[in-house]
């Protein structure tokens, strides 16, 4: 009998984290993380900054990584992401998935091809719920901005109740969707309650050309929590 695995696609954003959190809580035994590496940072699946960098949360997590490569041209990216799937015996999908259907119907069209089970319990998550979440339990910051009403001054920004604030704000005057499920911005998660160890930023570029940005690391490393 084939072992089938439970994996989280895992890109090291708050939705990812949150949703292995989740999966966890309902009793899922997660032994395994997919990370894809796009070479398209304007990728239609899949996160582009600092993924590289989720070896860290793996190993703060105990959790076997693997990386799969892809190019990150639309539709054909999701070849590779089936591909790991079945090389990795994945018998369970958990995404974090929120509101796209975009992401979502792709991921549902591989998953029942392949007769694997898709867990996605972010699903229509009310976004101050989660926000609520993310600001009092983890350390999550904003990496990649691009949208109207996200400046500068988001790079690097933890979400917790000042920022939740300012992107109800920018929600109210420019509609984007607090929860970047539009591509309005990425994240990284530095510390989770999962997490043995927490992330510590060494050093840091910021990347800006007047309306988009990121933040992205260059070294970072695990430290013990208090």
């Amino acid at each position: 009998m084939v072992f089938m695995r439970s994996a989280v696609l895992y890109s090291g954003g708050k939705d990812s984290t949150l949703a292995l959190h989740r999966a966890v809580e309902a009793g899922a035994t997660i032994d395994l993380l997919i990370t894809m590496l796009s070479r398209n940072r304007e990728s239609y699946m899949f996160h582009y900054p600092n993924t590289r960098f989720t070896k860290l949360q793996a190993e703060a997590l105990g959790i076997e990584q693997v990386f799969v490569d892809t190019e990150g041209r639309k539709e054909e990216e999701l070849k590779d992401l089936e591909k790991a799937l079945v090389d990795n015996d994945v018998g369970l999908l958990v995404t974090g998935a929120t509101y796209s259907a975009y992401q979502g119907d792709r991921i549902n069209g591989i998953t029942r091809r392949l007769g694997i089970e898709h867990m996605a319990p972010l699903w229509h998550i009310d976004p101050m719920e989660e926000l609520g979440i993310l600001a009092r339990d983890y350390n999550a910051i904003i990496t990649a901005v691009a949208a109207e009403g996200l400046g500068e001054s988001f790079l690097g920004a933890r979400i917790d109740d000042e920022t939740v604030s300012l992107l109800v704000e920018a929600n109210r005057k420019y509609g984007i969707n607090m929860l970047f499920e539009g591509g309005e911005a990425e994240s990284f998660v530095l510390d989770a309650p999962l997490f043995k160890k927490r992330i510590e930023i060494l050093k840091v570029r910021k990347e800006w050309n007047g309306s988009t940005g990121a933040y992205v690391f260059e070294e970072a490393r695990l430290v013990s929590k208090p």
